[in-house]
């Protein structure tokens, strides 16, 4: 049986958030292309198809409960108001490419508390921010080609922004996790940067990454099959 008519299976989820109000998981059903909600009550065997014929990668949701879908295969992010099937467009909306006004398969995204939203621009190699209502973005990170050098990023993937407007990215293509402060024109490694491997102080392609209440840094370390801690100084 076809897996696009079923809503009791996944193929290959790529984000997660839990929705709180409902108790359930809204998932990025990546391969079906679609998202879902799941109840996280006990006994539940089937999901709900929220948004459908969607190439998702990343999702988030705000604290007003708007959710935001990014669509690599129209290079575009949406915000939806639940039970939304269209939605509203916040970043692109222009095609696939290198202008400001561009994106080029975005992955994941981090909304502000002013609901401007950060892209990682993975196959630009550059994070872009979108401001609230804004025609265009702008370059917050790379943008400088895809090597090693600290003005650049190599395919971008799971970023964070705190509330000073520092930024936090993870570059699957140099192993490394950056921190670029509001501004900058370059960035500081503060994990990984010596090479893939799977030392302590290396990573293998990171794709994803996450502060807890104390600061700590969780790295999802894909080709180790491992997450990392790391205390930030």
């Amino acid at each position: 049986m076809d897996k696009l008519l079923l809503v009791n299976q996944l193929n290959g989820p790529s984000d997660v958030l839990i929705d709180k109000e409902t108790d359930s998981l809204i998932i990025c059903d990546w391969k079906n292309h679609r998202v879902v909600r799941w109840s996280r009550r006990s006994g539940t065997t089937q999901g709900e198809i929220l948004i459908n014929n969607i190439n998702c990668y990343g999702l988030t949701m705000d604290e007003q409960r708007y959710l935001y879908v990014a669509d690599f295969g129209k290079h575009e992010v949406r915000r939806y108001q639940l039970g939304e099937k269209i939605g509203t467009l916040v970043a692109d909306g222009n095609g696939q490419g290198d202008g400001l006004n561009q994106l080029n398969v975005p992955h994941y995204f981090f909304v502000d508390r002013d609901h401007s939203v950060y892209v990682s621009d993975y196959s630009n190699n550059r994070v872009m921010k979108w401001v609230e209502g804004a025609k265009e973005g702008i370059v917050v990170a790379g943008g400088q080609g895809e090597w090693s050098a600290l003005t650049q990023v190599s395919y971008p993937q799971g970023l964070f922004v705190d509330t000073l407007g520092t930024l936090y990215v993870a570059e699957y293509g140099n192993s490394r996790v950056m921190r670029w402060t509001q501004g900058a024109k370059q960035g500081t490694v503060i994990v990984g940067g010596n090479g893939r491997g799977e030392g302590a102080n290396q990573l293998h392609y990171p794709t994803d990454l996450s502060f807890d209440r104390h600061g700590n840094l969780y790295v999802v370390d894909s080709s180790n099959d491992r997450v990392q801690r790391f205390s930030i100084k």
